[in-house]
C-alpha cells in the first residue's frame, strides 16, 4: 500500500561536525588513553582542547590509531585499523568504507582529527536539513511510525534528480523489498509532529547522499512500509 504526501523543503545547511558527536566523557576517555594522567582538575571548558593538544604531540598516523580504536572498539581488527590509520589521511572513509553503517562513525572521528590536525585530514562535510511532510489523510502518518528512516528516504529520493546517488546505488531497495541500509544513510533523524497531518522531519546526513537536497522544489510523491 502506498501513501500519499506534499513535502517542503524548510531549510538546508552544510555542517562540519554532528550534534553530540564527543562529549567530556569522550575526551576524558581519550586523555586517559593517552595516559594524560588524572583529569579531574581539567575544567570541562578545557577538556576538549587539552585532548586535541595530547592528541597532536602524536603523527598523524598514531592520532588515527587511537581514534579509530576509541570509536569502533573490537569492531574492527589492529590490521584493519592500522591501513585504515593511513588511508583517512587521503580518503574520505565516511563515503568510501563499504559498510555503511560505519560512515558516521568515521565521519565523527575524522572530524576530530581535522581539527587536531589543521586540515591534514579530509575536510568533513555534512547537510542539515528540515521537510515538511503533510498528509492528504492524517492515517497516512502511521507509515512513519516504524522504521522510519526508510518510508522518509523513498519519499524524499522522489524530489531529488534521478541521477542522485542514492537513486543510483539503491534502485532496487527504493522501490521494493527491504531496505536495511537507510537507517544507516540518515544519521541523525528527528520528527515533530505539526498538526494531525503534518510533520517536520530534520534530519542530519552526509553529503555524499543528500547535497542534491539542497535545490529540491515543493513536491508530492508516494511512499511505503518495508515489505518481504
Amino acid at each position: 500500500m502506498q501513501f500519499p504526501f506534499k513535502v517542503e523543503l524548510v531549510k538546508f545547511s552544510t555542517i562540519t561536525e554532528l550534534p553530540n558527536a564527543w562529549n567530556d566523557t569522550d575526551y576524558k576517555a581519550l586523555l586517559e588513553i593517552m595516559d594524560y594522567g588524572d583529569v579531574s582538575d581539567i575544567s570541562p571548558n578545557e577538556l576538549k582542547e587539552t585532548c586535541l593538544i595530547l592528541l597532536s604531540e602524536n603523527e598523524p598516523e598514531e592520532a588515527a590509531q587511537i581514534i579509530l580504536k576509541y570509536v569502533f572498539q573490537e569492531r574492527l581488527s589492529s590490521g584493519q585499523i592500522s591501513n585504515l590509520s593511513n588511508e583517512m589521511q587521503d580518503e574520505k572513509m565516511w563515503e568510501e568504507y563499504a559498510d555503511v553503517a560505519f560512515h558516521e562513525l568515521f565521519f565523527n572521528a575524522t572530524q576530530l582529527l581535522y581539527e587536531t590536525y589543521n586540515g591534514k585530514f579530509p575536510h568533513p562535510e555534512a547537510v542539515q536539513f528540515k521537510v515538511k511532510v503533510t498528509a492528504k489523510n492524517k492515517e497516512d502518518l502511521l507509515v512513519f511510525n516504524s522504521q522510519t528512516e526508510v518510508p522518509l528516504m523513498r519519499l524524499l529520493v522522489k524530489g531529488m534528480p534521478k541521477n542522485t546517488l542514492i537513486n543510483r546505488l539503491y534502485d532496487e531497495q527504493l522501490e521494493e523489498g527491504v531496505f536495511q541500509e537507510a537507517k544507516d544513510i540518515i544519521w541523525q533523524l528527528e520528527k515533530v509532529p505539526i498538526d494531525n497531518n503534518t510533520i517536520i522531519f530534520s534530519v542530519i546526513s552526509s553529503a555524499y547522499w543528500f547535497k542534491d537536497m539542497k535545490y529540491v522544489e515543493d513536491f508530492e510523491a508516494v511512499t511505503f512500509f518495508d515489505f518481504d
